[in-house]
């Protein structure tokens, strides 16, 4: 981990969206209020289904409100640093701190991927064997399912970043991104770099590519199920649901697909802030209002909530 000179890196430079000081006021309020929507956001619907008796016996729900867990934690690995980097233009960071980031963006990343999968799992079962689903996805069942998404995505790419952090950087300390990424960090790096980026992209086609490869052929199936005469009379409510789940798994897996397995998706620099700006913050703050856009299911339960707090606020004016 040293420079030209021979002086051992301490910290990264990174130079953010480089844009005027007017600019950066601007993008400095619009992603402070969107991170705060999207922290209420998921909030709520953790809040919900913990207060809501009948959504926490559900699996669907138990993934959701994890899922809500988990993007709360993605969007704060990277949009605190970015505000706090619109805000003090120098934009440094220590050596410590960007591989840490580096680390809990991919962590995050490839545990939201075997989440949608999770949720896939879950609507397969329940429109393609509704007999066996309150046996299969049982409760214990789900939390094992949510147990591994977790320790897998925490798992899968701890020796790539540690391999990376040992590698020698020579040259320029300046990171020409937002964020301390993959791509933009192994070209600071001096030859040779071994194993290390051919393991992480590796790893990243494996869980990214078999996740997408999963997701497509269950929800393929529920849909080829939907089309069958006997479910004509639910069709409608079941393909409204599972609409909302492909926007979010187009969503996050289109962006994330378009920088690290499309060849030179991350070479491109400005396209290549503009994609990850999407899929750390843009998506987070849409996938609370997807899921639960027209959903009955969480109409009913703020309607539960609502109605028992009138009732308690009742007996409390009249004690």
């Amino acid at each position: 981990m040293e420079l030209a000179n021979g002086s051992a890196v301490q910290e990264f430079i990174l130079l953010g969206f480089g844009v005027g000081q007017q600019e950066r006021f601007l993008l400095l309020i619009f992603f402070t209020i969107l991170y705060m929507l999207t922290l209420a956001e998921n909030c709520i619907i953790i809040a919900l289904v913990g207060l809501d008796t009948h959504l926490a016996r559900l699996p669907m729900y138990i993934l959701l409100s994890n899922f809500s867990w988990l993007e709360i934690c993605y969007v704060s690995t990277t949009v605190p640093r970015m505000l706090f980097d619109l805000a003090s233009p120098q934009g440094i960071i220590s050596f410590r701190d960007c591989f840490l980031q580096f680390y809990l963006l991919f962590s995050f990343g490839t545990t939201e991927d075997c989440f949608l999968s999770a949720m896939a799992l879950d609507r397969y079962m329940a429109i393609c064997h509704p007999l066996r689903y309150s046996q299969t996805m049982s409760i214990h069942f789900c939390y094992v399912l949510v147990a591994a998404c977790w320790v897998l995505g925490f798992m899968a790419f701890v020796v790539p970043v540690v391999m990376m952090s040992k590698l020698s950087f020579c040259g320029s300390n300046i990171i020409d991104h937002f964020l301390c990424d993959a791509g933009p960090i192994l070209s600071l790096a001096c030859p040779p770099l071994g194993i290390a980026p051919i393991l992480c992209q590796i790893l990243v086609n494996i869980f990214l590519l078999g996740n997408i490869f999963f997701v497509v052929l269950s929800y393929s199936v529920v849909i080829l199920t939907l089309m069958k005469p006997s479910f004509e009379g639910s069709r409608r409510k079941a393909f409204s649901t599972i609409s909302f789940h492909l926007v979010v798994v187009t969503l996050f897996y289109g962006s994330v697909a378009a920088m690290y397995v499309i060849p030179d998706g991350e070479n491109q620099s400005e396209v290549a802030k503009a994609v990850t700006l999407f899929y750390t913050s843009i998506t987070p703050f849409l996938n609370p209002m997807i899921y639960c856009l027209r959903n009955d299911q969480v109409k009913e339960a703020l309607g539960r909530l609502q109605r028992r707090n009138v009732r308690f606020l009742g007996r409390k004016t009249n004690v």
